[in-house]
């Protein structure tokens, strides 16, 4: 059984991010420069360059699909897995259910008609999550989440106990037909260190972070990678007004994430790069050989 690499994308743009909202509320989205195109297109063409064609899951926020339908249907067209972010960017944990519940099958259902196909996974943004939203997630049809980030030392993510719940591979079954796919960190010593990808790919040394990675494969013969598109675009606008914390962790390296991506996808070329549905998919239902 080979291991698995599952690279996951977060289509929102540079504008959209929760450390910008100070200064760029949404009711200004629609007069910023979108750029999310062209950069998911270069992280299209990467996967295709790569003799091992990763397939991968992209989170697409709804405001961006409404904006470029195309974009998600050449996504789909591409063999890759379209899946939900929700539609404007919300903390799912500062919205009432009710509105995450509109929120949820509105997005899924806007994804489906677009691409003629189930979507059946959802992410939410900043990995804002909690049990009592994982079960209204099940609720609105969706079979996975992955959401779950177990990095405790980041006041936006989520808290959920997964210790009383079957595991298979790194898929937690939250019921029978619902599972959480959580991104991957490093554990040493009982620490959890932040080793998914994001800022913490393009901040760390990159002989580090692999090194991480092939330990988080040796545990669980399994590795969920997150990034977005902005993450390979260092001429996007520069945002003043935050704090220096907010732009040190937005900017730090953009010039050098889309070559260190390159350079993660060949050296792990003996790893299997799959979507979320498929290991979903292989892990519950394994291929049965005669």
């Amino acid at each position: 059984m080979f291991d698995t690499i599952l690279l996951t994308i977060d289509v929102e743009d540079w504008f959209q991010v929760e450390n910008f909202k100070s200064v760029i509320p949404y009711a200004t989205w629609n007069d910023r420069e979108l750029r999310v195109e062209r950069n998911t297109h270069r992280l299209l063409d990467l996967f295709d360059a790569v003799d091992l064609n990763p397939k991968t899951t992209f989170f697409i926020l709804g405001w961006i699909a409404k904006q470029l339908p195309h974009l998600v249907k050449e996504i789909h067209n591409r063999g890759h897995e379209v899946a939900s972010h929700g539609f404007a960017h919300e903390l799912c944990t500062k919205i009432q259910p009710s509105e995450f519940k509109e929120d949820l099958i509105g997005s899924k259902h806007f994804l489906e008609d677009l691409i003629g196909a189930p979507v059946i996974g959802y992410r939410a943004p900043s990995f804002s999550i909690n049990m009592d939203l994982l079960r209204i997630i099940e609720d609105c049809g969706y079979q996975y989440d992955s959401s779950y980030n177990s990095f405790g030392m980041h006041g936006r993510y989520g808290k959920v106990d997964f210790s009383g719940f079957r595991k298979t591979g790194i898929a937690y079954a939250v019921s029978d037909s619902f599972h959480e796919l959580p991104v991957s960190n490093l554990t040493l010593n009982k620490h959890v260190l932040p080793w998914s990808g994001g800022g913490y790919f393009r901040l760390m040394p990159f002989s580090l972070f692999k090194l991480g990675v092939k330990k988080i494969l040796n545990n669980t013969s399994a590795y969920l990678f997150y990034m977005h598109p902005w993450e390979i675009d260092p001429n996007q606008p520069r945002v003043t007004g935050i704090p220096r914390s907010y732009q040190f962790r937005h900017y730090v390296n953009l010039q050098k994430t889309y070559a260190r991506l390159y350079r993660f996808i060949k050296a792990f070329n003996h790893c299997q790069f799959i979507t979320l549905r498929d290991y979903l998919n292989m892990t519950l239902c394994p291929l049965r050989h005669d």
